[in-house]
């Protein structure tokens, strides 16, 4: 295992501009090794039999690349022509999509309610950790199609939570004893009431605004850091990791979603830099040219917060891309691992082209209509529903609380399925496809 350990991240390192010439991504080569280590029997897994542990795995993975999407997502909220599009992909694109997915699973699939929604649930989400490169590249990035695919994939893998709970309470695995802060829950029964006020209402808003607090009081504290003289940037991973860890575990407490906080957090945090920056008077000169003189560099980051934040937000990215890409290699490893052991179905070669190509399309284009996007960037964003490591994460956390049986064995068998086709097919794709679509951009 370490021999494969070793020779994978090498391969990705050396094989980086072979890569690029070629039609595939990463997590191409990433889903191929898990297959063969799988087939090997050097690495053995079971969906249901180690939920916990891919639950975890794909958990951290998805908190991971949702800080990192809020740190490049610098939209004010008083920006009426860039929130739009993203909010409406993740709220009725994808109530649209479980939808239909519902649909299909209990007419075609003939699977019972509870099991069909929250096969849609699973499903919904775009990922934000495997759809890396149609995401925006920096936070200068103001590309209509990355745009909306970044603010979908940060807003809808949290905002997918309570369908995901609406399928479980039909199922009566409802896990309402989690809110353990308050009786929240009349003797501990599901019921609509509940799920409206509490995964619903309650959840998201909570969840939003837990993040935003936690990002915006970081930032702030370091910001004052730096007025006084004290660079933090050396520190950044643990700046990174508490503030993730910190929106993240507060949100949970407090019975919220924690998706959605850590993305929340990671754009109040590039809120605050961006507000140092704007009103910081012009230094001198930049901390980096005082080489040498410690006394200079605290002098600079005194008279100049914006920019030592600017600066901090530059390392901030920098360390979480590094963590993101090991994630994503470890969950699509083990992805294939799983397809491996036998979770896969034939159903799939008719399932996916309804869900990538008639679903998707047709909910993105309701979703956006009246928007001011042109047909080829409708038609980009509809393709670029790339499902991955969220959809491993809900179906992992639908084992891990009690959903088992021959229902669970056929919604793991599909879900994984899908997430290889989508793996496979987006991963060809986006080079192409992106690379046409900028030329003509530069046209």
């Amino acid at each position: 295992m370490f021999v494969v350990a070793g020779a994978l991240s090498l391969l990705v390192v050396f094989g980086a501009r072979l890569l690029e010439r070629l039609p595939l991504s990463n997590s191409v080569v990433y889903l191929a090794t898990g297959v063969l280590l799988g087939a090997s029997g050097l690495v053995s897994l079971g969906p249901v039999r180690d939920a916990t542990v891919v639950e975890h795995l794909a958990e951290v993975a998805v908190i991971v690349s949702l800080f990192t999407v809020g740190l490049k997502w610098r939209n004010p909220l008083r920006s009426a022509g860039e929130w739009p599009a993203p909010v409406r992909l993740a709220t009725v694109g994808m109530a649209l999509t479980i939808g239909a997915v519902a649909l299909v699973g209990h007419s075609l699939l003939g699977l019972p309610l509870g099991a069909t929604v929250l096969l849609g649930a699973v499903l919904a989400p775009t990922d934000p950790v495997l759809a890396s490169e149609v995401q925006v590249r920096d936070p200068t990035d103001r590309d209509a199609v990355r745009h909306a695919l970044s603010g979908e994939a940060g807003l809808n893998d949290g905002l997918a939570f309570p369908f995901v709970m609406l399928g479980l309470g039909l199922l009566g695995l409802h896990p309402s004893g989690e809110a353990g802060f308050a009786n929240l829950w009349a003797g501990g029964s599901f019921g609509p009431l509940g799920w409206l006020g509490w995964d619903l209402a309650w959840s998201v808003a909570v969840g939003l605004m837990a993040g935003g607090l936690v990002g915006n009081l970081v930032g702030h504290a370091v910001v004052s850091l730096h007025r006084r003289g004290r660079d933090v940037v050396g520190l950044n991973e643990f700046l990174v990791l508490g503030c993730v860890a910190l929106s993240y575990g507060v949100a949970e407490l407090a019975y919220a979603y924690g998706f959605l906080s850590v993305f929340a957090a990671g754009w109040a945090l590039r809120r605050v830099e961006l507000g140092a920056a704007g009103h910081s008077p012009e230094p001198p000169r930049m901390p980096e040219e005082a080489t040498g003189n410690k006394d200079a560099e605290r002098e600079n980051a005194a008279q100049a917060p914006g920019l030592a934040a600017e600066r901090l937000m530059a390392s901030l990215l920098g360390f979480n891309d590094q963590l993101e890409r090991i994630l994503e290699a470890a969950v699509v490893v083990v992805v294939g691992a799983l397809l491996a052991a036998g979770y896969w179905t034939v159903e799939v070669l008719w399932l996916a082209p309804i869900l990538f190509l008639v679903v998707r399309p047709l909910a993105v284009a309701a979703c956006l209509a009246g928007a001011e996007t042109s047909r080829g960037e409708k038609a980009l964003v509809g393709w670029f529903g790339i499902r991955g490591v969220g959809s491993v994460y809900y179906l992992a956390y639908a084992f891990g609380h009690g959903f088992a049986g021959e229902a669970a064995q056929q919604l793991a068998a599909l879900v994984l399925s899908l997430v290889a086709i989508s793996i496979v097919a987006h991963g060809i794709s986006v080079t192409p496809l992106m690379k046409r679509y900028e030329g003509r951009r530069a046209v």
